[in-house]
């Protein structure tokens, strides 16, 4: 009877162990990402933010924002999802969403929000 508690305790162990080694093998935030697909506009967040401009007049100068840098983010429901990629060292979103600068999109991807930011790991964008 001992030698059947011994081993179930091992195994019980084992386990333990592997769950364990296999949650820290886990990428960062994977445990609060939740998969999504949105119909988003595509944003440039500086003339968004400080000078209210936005859609298609606005097209050029959101792709030359992007070009200079300013993040191009996605606004839907009245959220802002900021591209982020799980590479290490990261990858900016602009060159992903710059083609769909000011338009509407239909984007599939991993929604992570931490300390009140929304961002976005997008797996596939396309035009709505």
């Amino acid at each position: 009877m001992r030698s059947i508690a011994r081993t179930l305790a091992a195994a019980l162990a084992l386990t333990i162990v592997a769950a364990a080694s296999a949650r820290a093998q886990e990428r960062p935030g994977s445990e609060t990402a939740r998969q999504v697909t949105l119909t988003a506009d595509v944003i440039d967040l500086s003339c968004k933010m400080v000078h209210n401009l936005s859609g298609p007049d606005h097209r050029m100068c959101a792709q030359m924002c992007a070009d200079n840098g300013i993040p191009l983010a996605l606004f839907a429901d009245g959220q802002v999802y900021v591209p982020v990629s799980m590479g290490m060292p990261g990858t900016g979103g602009n060159e992903q969403l710059k083609p769909f600068a000011e338009q509407s999109v239909r984007v599939t991807g991993k929604v992570i929000d931490r300390g009140g930011i929304q961002t976005i790991v997008i797996e596939e964008i396309r035009g709505a």
